[in-house]
């Protein structure tokens, strides 16, 4: 006669297994698993939205931080009305309206072909390719005038790219702050780009020499052009300074904002 296990079906056979048995921890395991990236992918879907304003926001905030206008009690989106977006072909100069100021940057994280030049060379540690345009942001005086322009940079460090923004007094050479806003350096030391007193080092420095020649520098001792192009490098940090100083000069040279600069300093902005 057939044994009893045979006439019953597979799933009573497992359902009658102890809660110990190793097909039964398996299948919890699996079920258990299955659920929780059920669960994390909706959370993840379902917040993306809120995830991106938030990041919008800090975006915002420190473009407004480093342009020395941000204030506690006005609200970030409000504050930020009087930053002027411009998207700006970094081979010209020359600002564009090829693109939607409200999705440029959306098209841009995609690393749309359209807007990706390679690099002949890369200090900054782009991955040997960058964007060929970019959101700037002009502050304006009441009167029209320009009063700072905002620029994004970024470049590699020790572990990791920085992005941040540096603001430019009118006249495309005065530096009026840096901030960086995202970097994975090693707290206590390279992390300290985000020190409020290392920070205060660049208010006042100067970009070019009056011949225009590059000279801001971020190392151990003054360069032969001055101080007034020096910031010291960050103690114990050697390699974030030297990232930060190869990231802004890049970004402050020709294949950076040079043209936008050359075209501010004319009074063509």
């Amino acid at each position: 006669m057939p044994d009893a296990n045979e006439k019953k079906g597979l799933i009573r056979r497992f359902l009658d297994m102890p809660n110990d048995s190793v097909p039964k921890t398996v299948f919890v395991a699996v079920t258990l698993c299955l659920v929780a990236s059920m669960v994390v992918s909706a959370a993840a879907v379902s917040l993306r939205p809120v995830q991106q304003a938030n990041a919008l926001r800090d975006k915002q905030s420190n473009v407004l931080q480093v342009a020395g206008v941000y204030d506690p009690n006005v609200s970030v989106a409000e504050a930020f009305e009087a930053m002027e977006p411009h998207v700006v072909d970094l081979s010209t100069g020359e600002s564009t309206d090829q693109f939607e100021i409200d999705t440029f940057d959306e098209l841009a994280a995609t690393g749309d072909p359209a807007i990706i030049r390679a690099l002949d060379e890369d200090p900054a540690g782009l991955g040997g390719s960058m964007q060929a345009y970019r959101m700037v942001y002009i502050l304006r005086t009441e009167d029209g005038g320009i009063d700072k322009v905002i620029l994004p940079i970024e470049g590699y460090g020790l572990w990791s790219t920085l992005y941040g923004f540096i603001a430019l007094e009118e006249n495309g050479n005065d530096i009026f702050g840096l901030q960086f806003y995202q970097h994975g350096e090693t707290p206590g030391l390279g992390a300290e780009v985000d020190n409020p007193r290392w920070k205060a080092l660049w208010n006042g420095k100067k970009l070019r020499d009056d011949d225009g020649d590059l000279q801001i520098t971020v190392a151990k001792a003054p360069p032969p052009a001055g101080q007034e192009f020096y910031i010291d490098a960050l103690a114990g940090a050697t390699l974030t300074s030297r990232g930060v100083h190869n990231l802004v000069r890049f970004w402050m040279g020709e294949q950076g904002y040079g043209p936008f600069l050359e075209r501010l300093k004319a009074g063509d902005i």
